[in-house]
C-alpha cells in the first residue's frame, strides 16, 4: 500500500508542475511580447529617421558637388559668367558679381545676392520664390601671392521639409582650391 500511496503524491505533482510551467512559458511569452513592441516601435522610428536624413543628406552632397563642378569649370580670372543659373552664362552683364569674383558667404539662412541658387526636390535650378527644396550658398576667397581661390560650397535642405528643427537640417559642405592659370 506504500508504493501505491507514493505513487498518488508523484501523479499529483506531475499535475500541479505541468500547470505552473504552462503559466511560466504564459507570463514569460508576455513579457517577451511587451519587451518586442517597445523595441519594434524604438526600431520604426530609427529606421524612418535613417531614411529621411540618409537622402536628405545624399541630396545636399549631390547638389552641392553639382555647384561645385560647374564653378570649377570657370576660367580662373572669370568676372563674367552668371553662375546662379544653369546652365551658366557667360559674358553677360550680371546683375551681381560674377563667376570666381571672390566674395558670398556661407550662410544658408543669409544668402548673399550672386553667390546662391535654390533648387526643387529633383536638383533642377528654380527662383528663390518658386518652389525651391535646397538653398546653395557659395564663397569664394583668393590668395594673390598664391594664385589660389577657394571655393566653398554650403546646400541646406528647406526647412519645412521632414519637419526638423532648424539647427538638426541636414547640410552638406564641399570645398575646393582652384589655381591660376587653370
Amino acid at each position: 500500500m506504500k508504493l501505491h500511496g507514493s505513487t498518488r503524491v508523484g501523479n499529483a505533482k506531475k499535475k500541479l508542475q505541468a500547470g505552473i510551467s504552462l503559466i511560466e512559458t504564459m507570463i514569460a511569452l508576455s513579457l517577451l511580447l511587451v519587451a518586442a513592441a517597445g523595441i519594434m516601435t524604438m526600431a520604426t522610428v530609427a529606421m524612418t529617421t535613417t531614411e529621411n536624413q540618409g537622402h536628405l543628406v545624399a541630396r545636399t552632397a549631390e547638389y552641392a558637388q553639382d555647384k561645385m563642378e560647374q564653378l570649377l569649370a570657370l576660367q580662373y580670372q572669370d568676372q563674367l559668367t552668371d553662375t546662379t543659373v544653369f546652365p551658366a552664362v557667360a559674358g553677360v552683364a550680371c546683375p551681381t558679381t560674377c563667376g570666381l569674383t571672390p566674395g558670398g558667404g556661407l550662410n544658408p539662412d543669409a544668402p548673399v545676392v550672386g553667390y546662391s541658387d535654390y533648387v526643387d526636390k529633383s536638383g533642377n535650378p528654380v527662383a528663390a520664390g518658386a518652389n525651391w527644396q535646397y538653398v546653395r550658398v557659395w564663397q569664394i576667397t583668393e590668395n594673390v601671392a598664391l594664385k589660389l581661390k577657394t571655393i566653398t560650397v554650403v546646400t541646406q535642405v528647406r526647412s519645412q521639409i521632414g519637419g526638423y528643427q532648424r539647427a538638426l537640417l541636414p547640410r552638406s559642405t564641399v570645398s575646393c582650391l582652384k589655381s591660376s592659370p587653370f
